[in-house]
């Protein structure tokens, strides 16, 4: 199965919190159900701003501990990949539009560019 790495907490936020847009800036020819790969990488600018933009629109946002990283965490339906949405999580040039997420259990593993195959063996959704 595909995966995408997504950087924390924006992958937490995909899977628990609503988030139906994964911003990107390139568009993507791949449609149905992908895993969401949380990166290893996440600084405390990060963190903070992801925190500001989730308060500032009375959005969910997850402490820093509860946040895993380094492997897959969920997997959402990839629907359209489009040049503008009135999502409140659309904020970049293109957006992956995202639907039905599932957590799954924490399956460490290194993440890669764009997307890319997950032997059936590390996790089944």
């Amino acid at each position: 199965m595909k995966a995408l790495s997504i950087r924390q907490p924006w992958a937490w936020l995909i899977v628990h919190g609503g988030k139906d847009v994964e911003n990107r800036s390139w568009h993507t020819k791949h449609r149905g159900r992908f895993l969401i790969h949380a990166a290893q990488g996440m600084t405390r600018n990060e963190f903070t701003q992801a925190l500001l933009f989730c308060s500032e629109r009375g959005l969910p946002m997850p402490d820093r501990d509860d946040m895993q990283r380094g492997g897959i965490i969920g997997s959402v339906e990839l629907v359209d990949s489009v040049d503008h949405s009135d999502s409140p999580w659309y904020m970049g040039e293109k957006g992956f539009v995202l639907r039905d997420p599932k957590p799954l259990p924490f399956a460490p593993l290194k993440g890669r560019l764009n997307f890319f195959e997950v032997p059936d063996e590390v996790v089944t959704p």
